[in-house]
């Protein structure tokens, strides 16, 4: 590469010159480095708005199916003795339970232990300090007929002690404060009780003949519709209907909790007003990018631009490019067009016909809708919309007096909106799998922008280079004439 110097000899403002007679490289080079720019901008766009869609058509896909509006509402007559579990999927109807019987651990309360000179004792104490001056077995039995052997002498801690019962499958802790053991089982119910038989006991103060509350280990006990039933636990699980017992209730039908199930109409209300929520949201985002103002005489700004504003200009500057960037886009008007030509479609149920507005579903009109959300829909009665709060609300009627025509136009809603988005995603030879707008073209074209700016580069550097390099020349040149010309005039004494 040439030395690049300044007109010092000819007096030229070298650099200014060279730039202005490579000027039309240097444009082309800025032209796609803009363009450049403007389009990963554009790809940006896309991929932030394509997650969106593409999160709104898999909660789509989950309402084409039928347990996604399959809402109960079960309530207890008394809370106190039987409350009701999430899930679950009761019939309708009304169903009678007595509570028999709670669950409950195997448990043993001590009595209190002292050493042998009356003083208190520890988890430190040994058993040779409480009397035991013996070597022994303590049998532990477990609910299940488990039997383990736990060895005993008379250097064996309280703690040592508690330890070796939590091997055999029990809790157990020594309370120095109240100097009792506490043991009990694992597991509630039957299953889960347990006896404890060895000589030691009545040293350690677990020997229920000496004192030593023991309770037995049960099962909770219910009637369900005159059925019983049975459970290790207080919690159970029949035909559907999930609950939780805590309270005796005794026999009979005029001791019986009442559990009412209904379908719940508030669940699938939400259910399709959160699906509309949702829809707005996207439709709305979608019609403002299409309708966005133009941006026409904008374009990505260089550096030189840049430092000739301020940061807040740059920001409002190129912020106005990319609100414009979908503006009239015909890939985001065809999944535009595909959801507002779904969401107006109609649908027959037991011969009759329906459509959104059978439910006192509607968008406003053009002339009445707020900007860009005239693709947006309103529930007639709800309470959150301003625009339709003092309506009838038809939608809660028709869940309340015939539920499944309404689960069923919405099921064929959302498999006929879920399949027009599906298409608008498949993988083409533009465009990925799950993908509405051409993101492999858009890599294409981004790739074609660096090979082009790269060539123009190496065009504007070989100008300059060339350039630089006749310049030189002609100042090499004129310093030797200056040279000669100051010799000859020394020569004739001037």
């Amino acid at each position: 590469m040439p030395i690049r110097i300044t007109g010092l000899n000819s007096g030229l403002d070298t650099e200014a010159i060279i730039s202005a007679l490579v000027s039309s490289y240097d444009y082309k080079t800025e032209k796609y480095k803009k363009a450049q720019t403007k389009l990963s901008w554009k790809q940006e766009k896309w991929k932030e708005l394509n997650t969106k869609i593409y999160s709104f058509y898999q909660s789509v896909g989950n309402l084409r199916f039928s347990n996604a509006y399959n809402l109960k509402s079960t309530i207890s007559s008394d809370a106190t003795k039987v409350t009701i579990g999430k899930g679950g999927d009761a019939p309708n109807g009304t169903q009678k339970l007595n509570v028999l019987e709670l669950a409950q651990s195997g448990s043993m309360t001590g009595t209190e232990i002292k050493k042998s000179d009356g003083s208190p004792a520890s988890g430190s104490t040994t058993l040779g300090e409480l009397g035991y001056n013996e070597t022994g077995m303590v049998t532990v039995t477990l609910g299940d007929g488990t039997q383990k052997q736990i060895e005993v002498k008379a250097d064996m801690t309280i703690g040592q002690f508690a330890g070796k019962l939590k091997e055999a499958g029990l809790n157990a802790n020594f309370d120095a404060a109240n100097g009792r053991m506490f043991v009990s089982s694992k597991n509630s119910g039957k299953a889960g009780d347990f006896k404890i038989d060895g000589k030691a006991l009545t040293n350690l103060g677990l020997d229920a003949t000496k004192g030593a509350t023991k309770i037995a280990g049960q099962d909770a006990k219910i009637k369900l519709n005159g059925v019983e039933y049975t459970s290790s636990s207080n919690s159970f699980s029949i035909n559907g209907l999930n609950f939780t017992v805590q309270g005796i209730t005794g026999d009979g039908d005029d001791k019986a909790v009442t559990i009412t199930t209904s379908t719940d109409a508030q669940g699938i209300y939400d259910k399709v007003k959160d699906f509309l929520t949702s829809y707005n949201s996207l439709i709305n985002e979608i019609t403002a990018l299409y309708n966005a103002p133009t941006a026409k005489g904008y374009e990505p700004l260089s550096n030189e631009e840049k430092d000739a504003m301020s940061e807040t200009e740059v920001e409002m500057w190129e912020q106005k490019i990319k609100d414009s960037l979908l503006r009239r886009d015909d890939s985001l008007e065809s999944v535009m067009s595909v959801m507002i030509s779904s969401m107006s479609q109609s649908f027959k149920i037991d011969g009759k016909t329906y459509y959104l507005s059978s439910f006192g579903i509607n968008t406003m009109s053009y002339l009445d809708a707020p900007d860009n959300q005239q693709n947006a829909y309103h529930i007639d009665g709800d309470e959150d919309d301003a625009t339709t709060a003092g309506k009838s609300d038809k939608l809660m009627a028709m869940i309340n007096s015939d539920p499944d025509t309404v689960v069923s136009f919405m099921q064929q809603l959302a498999t006929n909106l879920y399949g027009a988005i599906d298409e608008k995603m498949k993988s083409t030879d533009l465009r990925s799998a799950y993908t509405v707008y051409n993101d492999k073209e858009m890599a294409s074209e981004y790739s074609d922008y660096t090979s082009l700016i790269k060539k123009w580069e190496e065009r504007l550097q070989k100008q300059e280079d060339y350039y630089y390099k006749k310049f030189a020349a002609m100042e090499t040149a004129l310093s030797k004439i200056n040279s000669q010309s100051g010799a000859f005039g020394s020569m004739l004494g001037v």
